[in-house]
């Protein structure tokens, strides 16, 4: 890849050797991507430099850049924090971006005399002042969380009183400590406020020794009622934080596990929260994302820290961050971190058996997400398959609309026990009653030829259609590249029949036609893409599965 005209050239020359964040915009002036860099002269003029065939999104972003902006900063962590910002604002298209933030809820204690709490989302923090705990993936937890707050501290809820002279009903069922009528003072008011944010940022050590050192005083003062009060409070912690796991007996450590998992163009993020040594909550992310190379994997992780950590109070932030594995950027991302917080922020491996154990659950939880995920892409494919079908007869010119599909694919270990699977999907679901598996008759043993299967087994298919005694599908896909589906149209040729016929290569997931040298590639995050996909894979699963059971039989006589 190399410098599409002198233009561009002449743009790249002129990066400065600073760090900053450069913008690419295309022809029609459009923002398509945002990055930062240390250096900007290097980072850009490496777009431009190398081969870039693992990458199939910079072979498409690349060629559309007509215009490079940049913009100087002090120091990389400076860029780091301009560049979430300018893709905040921006969102161009080729950056890897979490769910917008707006759809997250956030809890805000408003900034007023005798603030509330209430459950917002991050585009009102303009208009709306005070402080705000989340973000929360799980709004189901958000409002339990809510409710536990409720009934433990006695907020004020209304933002104008009710009545003038007469506490409300919350005052009556012990939800609010009624500051419109006089009945607490600003002093024991901001106590309650001081013990919610401690409660919050699961501090709760520090919540139980001052709710005890409050109800001591009280006591000493005979104001029994009040200790009362506040005894039952220490009590109702007690037993929620109970619920919550022990993971550092010995210490009160703040760290985040995060585990990733990708399937596919599905990915994953889960991020475990220890708070002073217990697991206090968990947050979910997931992108659908074509993975070309291990980089584009780490381009969605620093994202995923970058974007998240830059939406948490300074005081929310963990001390230790434990990974899979490790970026090249870490450096930066702990410094921006560690500046915050005050104090050190480490970004590192799991190394401990403890952090492995933890790191372990952690990815657990986001493959349990990864299987939501699936299934609701699955469900979204069926209540739109009108769609998605009309999309694949368009792009892949299929002679009529795939109301049924067939996938073919070969199993074997270096030529033994050499098994085909066909699977079959009817308006975008399995129709498993169809599935069909082959034992390979003229493939011999230790003899290793994927074409000669594959011929086989359609050769075996196409003669039942030609005969009449199955009703041939409106598309067969078949597990491989231009090879694979040269030889199995010689074949269809051979029984003098016309079906539409298509191979998909996993590298990069090309779709390939018959009689046409360039590939066909579906619009990522499509529900076309993510169809053949689900097909493909249900086709080499259920091929794997049969070839296991084959070489144990082998295994036993």
């Amino acid at each position: 890849m190399s410098f599409k005209n002198d233009k561009i050239k002449q743009q790249v020359k002129l990066m400065p050797k600073l760090p900053g964040c450069y913008q690419y915009f295309d022809k029609d002036n459009e923002l398509i991507y945002i990055g930062k860099a240390k250096n900007l002269y290097n980072r850009v003029n490496s777009y431009f430099m190398g081969d870039k065939k693992d990458s199939p999104k910079l072979q498409v972003m690349v060629p559309q850049i007509e215009r490079i902006e940049c913009i100087v900063v002090n120091s990389e962590i400076e860029a780091l924090i301009l560049e979430n910002e300018l893709i905040k604002k921006h969102k161009p298209k080729y950056n890897i971006l979490l769910k917008d933030d707006k759809k997250f809820p956030y809890f805000l204690i408003t900034k007023e005399d005798y603030p509330r709490i209430l459950v917002v989302r991050k585009a009102n923090k303009n208009t709306l002042k005070g402080k705000y705990y989340g973000p929360y993936t799980d709004s189901r937890a958000m409002y339990a969380t809510l409710e536990v707050i409720n009934k433990l501290f006695p907020l004020k809820k209304c933002k104008t009183p009710k009545y003038k002279s007469r506490p409300c009903l919350y005052y009556d069922i012990g939800q609010c400590s009624a500051p419109c009528q006089n009945k607490i003072t600003p002093l024991e008011y901001q106590k309650i406020i001081k013990n919610v944010e401690l409660f919050l940022s699961g501090k709760n050590s520090e919540l139980l020794k001052a709710l005890n050192l409050e109800m001591k005083k009280a006591s000493d003062k005979s104001e029994f009622e009040k200790a009362l009060l506040y005894r039952n409070s220490i009590r109702d912690i007690e037993k929620t934080f109970e619920r919550q796991s022990v993971v550092f007996e010995s210490t009160r450590a703040n760290y985040d596990y995060i585990g990733v998992v990708n399937d596919s163009n599905l990915i994953c993020i889960s991020i475990l929260q220890i708070r002073q040594g217990r697991l206090i909550n968990k947050k979910d992310f997931s992108f659908s994302q074509i993975l070309s190379d291990s980089s584009d994997l780490d381009e969605i992780l620093q994202s995923t820290i970058r974007e998240y950590y830059i939406m948490l109070n300074d005081e929310e932030l963990p001390s230790k961050i434990i990974l899979q594995d490790t970026f090249d950027e870490i450096e930066v991302y702990k410094k921006w971190l560690s500046s915050r917080l005050n104090k050190e922020v480490n970004i590192i491996k799991a190394s401990s058996k403890t952090d492995k154990e933890l790191l372990a659950l952690a990815q657990k939880n986001a493959n349990y997400n990864l299987e939501q995920a699936k299934l609701k892409e699955l469900a979204n494919i069926q209540n739109d398959y009108n769609e998605v079908g009309c999309y694949i007869q368009e792009k892949l010119k299929l002679s009529k609309f795939p109301h049924t599909i067939e996938c073919y694919d070969i199993s074997h270990i270096q030529g033994t026990n050499t098994v085909a699977s066909g699977v079959y999907f009817e308006n975008g679901q399995p129709k498993k009653s169809q599935y069909r598996k082959y034992k390979l008759k003229t493939i011999q043993k230790g003899e290793v030829d994927d074409f000669k299967s594959m011929r086989e087994i359609l050769s075996r298919r196409f003669k039942r259609i030609k005969e009449g005694l199955i009703e041939p599908p409106d598309l067969i896909i078949i597990d491989g590249g231009k090879g694979q589906l040269s030889s199995v149209v010689e074949i269809m040729k051979e029984f003098n029949l016309k079906l539409d016929i298509v191979s998909l290569a996993k590298r990069e997931e090309e779709v390939f036609l018959p009689n046409q040298k360039q590939s066909i590639i579906l619009a990522q995050n499509s529900g076309a893409l993510h169809l053949f996909q689900r097909i493909r894979d249900e086709a080499h699963r259920f091929a794997i599965t049969f070839h296991r059971q084959q070489r144990s039989k082998s295994m036993l006589e």
